[in-house]
């Protein structure tokens, strides 16, 4: 997952905050629009979303969730191979949610920018975001924002590949420093107005979510259940071997 990485631009928009104590998010954004480098040769041809895993294309799974959830407005970026994801999925209707695509150039516009792309059809509440290249069994409904965050992120224990770490993790907060490092699993509710001061382009969402970090708007919780960043081929093969039925 490409989630931290360098330079971001700026500029002023308007900041929404949430209305009450804490907020569900009303609609969900899949992050569908990166090739997927580590697992080539495979996504030469096939868009990472659309990838295989325990039956069914992988976004499927984030798709299912969202509806199970009662979240049923989603808003997925596209770039790599995005006329296959489109005419894939079509209009959601077959896992109960309702698509609208955000298409990016290419390359894409990384996390962040694909995110400030996207915010006129996410609406102006928080709303919840999913990366479309992982795995996990947490249910995505009772995910939401208290008032005056930023930003809520889900946090796992460290994989091998990520031994360092992202955040911390006290109290319900994320800290941009400190010990016992956890790993951010890609989902997380997002209030609009983490971008106030964004401009559109390519930039990541990393320092945004650092930023807000530090200055005490980030909540989050840790889910010690599944969870898989399928982002290597060793990795596609180790879930699909663990989803697989018994003999």
């Amino acid at each position: 997952m490409a989630y931290f990485s360098s330079s971001h631009q700026r500029r002023k928009r308007p900041a929404t905050m949430a209305t009450a104590d804490r907020q569900s998010p009303a609609s969900a954004m899949v992050l569908a629009a990166g090739r997927g480098e580590r697992l080539r040769p495979l996504t030469d041809t096939l868009p990472k979303p659309l990838i295989p895993v325990g039956g069914e294309p992988l976004v499927a799974h984030h798709l299912r969730a969202l509806a199970a959830a009662g979240i049923h407005d989603v808003v997925m970026n596209l770039s790599w191979l995005g006329d296959r994801i489109r005419d894939s999925l079509g209009d959601g209707t077959n896992w109960g949610v309702h698509i609208r695509y955000s298409p990016e150039p290419w390359p894409p516009l990384e996390t962040g920018g694909g995110i400030f792309r996207a915010l006129p059809l996410l609406g102006p509440g928080p709303f919840l975001l999913v990366n479309g290249d992982v795995w996990t069994d947490l249910p995505l409904g009772g995910l939401v924002l208290e008032r005056g965050m930023l930003a809520h992120l889900v946090l796992v224990p460290n994989p091998p590949h990520n031994a360092g770490g992202d955040f911390a993790l006290g109290d319900g907060r994320v800290l941009a420093a400190g010990e016992g490092r956890l790993t951010y699993s890609g989902i997380a509710v997002i209030d609009p107005a983490l971008f106030a001061n964004s401009d559109a382009g390519r930039f990541p969402l990393a320092p945004l979510l650092r930023d807000a970090a530090a200055a005490g708007r980030v909540s989050g919780q840790l889910h010690e259940g599944e969870w898989t960043d399928v982002g290597t081929l060793e990795r596609l093969q180790a879930l699909r071997a663990r989803l697989s039925p018994s003999p």
